[in-house]
C-alpha cells in the first residue's frame, strides 16, 4: 500500500483528531420586518466531541471582514469557545476568507476547507442546522432581529441543559443539578410558549 503514508481517508482524520476539532457554518433564517421579509444569516460553532454550540453571530449582510470579527472571540486566550481546539472544519463559503484561515492559524488552530458540494463531511454541524429548523425555527413566524436573537439563543439553551442526544450516549451535554432519584417527581419545562418541552425528574 504504497500511499497508505500519503493520505487517509476522512473518516481516519476524524477519528484521530476528534477531540481536538470543531466545525463551523451559516443557517438562513426569514424573518418579518417593517420594511418585509428579510433573510438573516447565522454563524454557529460546534465542538464536535461534547456537541456543545456557540452562536457567534447574526447579520442581515454578513461580510468577510463581519466574520473574521466574530472569530476575534471565539480565539480569546481567557475563555475563547475554541480554546483548546487544533482544527476548525468549514466549507468554502467566500465568507470564510483567506484572512480568516490566518487568523485562525495565528491562534494555533488550522482551517480545514473541505471539497466542494460536501456537506456530508460537515454532518455534525449539518444535523444541527436540521434540528434547530426542524424542532424550532420552521415552526415559528418571527418578527424583528431582537426576535430572532431571542428565539435562537432560547433554543440553544434547550439543545444545551434540556436535550438529551444520541451521539453521546443520549445524555445532556450540559447536566445541571444534583442527581434525582425514581420516586421524585417529573416536572415539565416549557420554551417559547411551549414549542419546546422537556421532562425531568425534580430532585427531593
Amino acid at each position: 500500500a504504497p500511499e497508505r503514508r500519503k493520505r487517509s481517508s476522512w473518516n481516519t482524520f476524524l477519528q484521530a483528531h476528534f477531540e481536538s476539532i470543531a466545525a463551523t457554518d451559516f443557517f438562513t433564517v426569514e424573518i418579518w420586518t417593517p420594511g418585509g421579509l428579510i433573510r438573516y444569516w447565522v454563524l454557529f460553532v460546534i465542538d464536535l466531541p461534547t456537541r456543545r454550540i456557540e452562536v457567534a453571530g447574526i447579520s442581515e449582510a454578513p461580510c468577510g471582514s463581519w466574520t473574521e470579527h466574530a472569530f476575534r472571540s471565539l480565539i480569546d486566550d481567557f475563555d475563547g469557545f475554541l480554546i483548546g481546539k487544533r482544527y476548525l472544519i468549514h466549507d468554502r463559503d467566500p465568507l470564510f476568507t483567506t484572512a480568516l484561515d490566518s487568523l485562525l492559524r495565528s491562534a494555533g488552530v488550522r482551517a480545514i476547507r473541505l471539497p466542494p458540494r460536501s456537506p456530508n463531511l460537515n454532518a455534525f454541524a449539518e444535523r444541527f442546522v436540521r434540528s434547530i429548523k426542524e424542532e424550532c425555527l420552521n415552526r415559528m413566524i418571527i418578527f424583528g432581529e431582537q426576535r430572532l436573537r431571542d428565539v435562537v439563543d432560547e433554543y440553544v439553551e434547550h439543545y444545551h441543559l434540556e436535550r438529551p442526544h444520541q451521539g453521546i450516549g443520549n445524555v445532556l451535554i450540559q447536566p445541571s443539578g444534583a442527581l434525582p432519584c425514581m420516586d421524585d417527581p417529573v416536572a415539565c419545562r416549557n420554551r417559547l410558549g411551549g414549542l419546546l418541552r422537556s421532562y425531568q425528574r425534580i430532585a427531593a
